[in-house]
């Protein structure tokens, strides 16, 4: 039966180019992603929904940014719609967010986790929107969003950990994700955040793999390319070094979060031996692994 995944395109946002590039001149990422006149990028929040079809288990990658800031803060950090759009393209798929059973959270940052909650309406707080999930998260992770460093306060939602652990479906976990299934593995990330959680599939057919911020999009493939919100660049692109070979041996899918064509690709090395992405997928609709 195998698995079936499919790319779940969630809210929009426009960031700052440079602080998404790191220490890339304007002059190079601007060739990668046109920037607006604001220098901002445009990047997708997209999740990954697999559908373990011979156990009928729905298990949602991430859930993107949502829709959870107020206007103010939308147009901040450059949230283009203000209805919830990954609940839509679940819909669009015929799935209802009571049918999702598990939802992995790479970690917690607004961008990854703000999907777990109901669109912005004033005088209302927000409340969780998968009624019958269980909620996966890295011990490490958790932690890092309940006692955050002043650097990153702001990439966490003011009281989501509430929420979540008042539900009594949250997960804590180590490394170690045999609760999805026999197939699922984990690597763990410390380079952009402590317990930043990427997570294999191993199917039959195919292995896939969800990058997180590790790898956000096509341009981050490359080993010298970090983000300016990294906590630790040089660990993050030590990491980088580590996991892209795992990619190519296994002949993996890269599942990416951020950019704002392409929802998957594979990794080869080129002729000078520089890392770079092939076969990139604007979508991917029922891959089968």
């Amino acid at each position: 039966m195998g698995y079936a995944i499919y790319s779940i395109e969630g809210n929009r946002q426009r960031l700052d180019g440079g602080s998404m590039f790191g220490n890339v001149p304007h002059g190079l990422w601007s060739r990668w992603i046109s920037p607006d006149q604001r220098l901002r990028v445009a990047l997708s929040c997209r999740g990954f929904l697999i559908h373990d079809r011979q156990r009928d288990c729905r298990i949602l990658l991430d859930t993107g940014i949502g829709a959870f800031f107020e206007p103010r803060l939308r147009d901040r950090y450059g949230v283009e719609q203000p209805q919830h759009c990954l609940l839509t393209s679940l819909a669009a798929r015929g799935v209802h967010p009571e049918q999702i059973d598990f939802v992995v959270l790479s970690h917690l940052h607004f961008d990854h986790a703000g999907g777990l909650l109901t669109p912005w309406k004033s005088g209302h707080a927000p409340q969780l929107v998968f009624p019958a999930a269980r909620f996966v998260v890295n011990r490490r992770a958790w932690q890092r969003a309940v006692d955050p460093h002043p650097r990153d306060r702001a990439s966490f939602i003011p009281d989501i950990q509430t929420l979540l652990d008042r539900s009594g479906r949250l997960e804590l976990v180590d490394d170690d994700l045999s609760l999805l299934g026999p197939d699922f593995g984990c690597t763990l990330s410390d380079g952009h955040t402590p317990g930043l959680l990427l997570t294999w599939i191993r199917g039959e057919q195919r292995t896939a793999v969800f990058c997180g911020d590790l790898i956000p999009g096509l341009p981050w493939v490359h080993l010298p390319v970090s983000m300016g919100y990294d906590r630790y660049p040089e660990l993050l692109i030590d990491e980088k070094a580590a996991f892209l070979p795992q990619c190519r041996q296994s002949e993996a899918t890269l599942l990416l979060t951020h950019d704002p064509q392409y929802a998957a690709c594979r990794v080869v090395r080129d002729a000078s031996g520089r890392w770079v992405p092939m076969s990139p997928e604007r979508s991917l609709d029922g891959l089968i692994a």
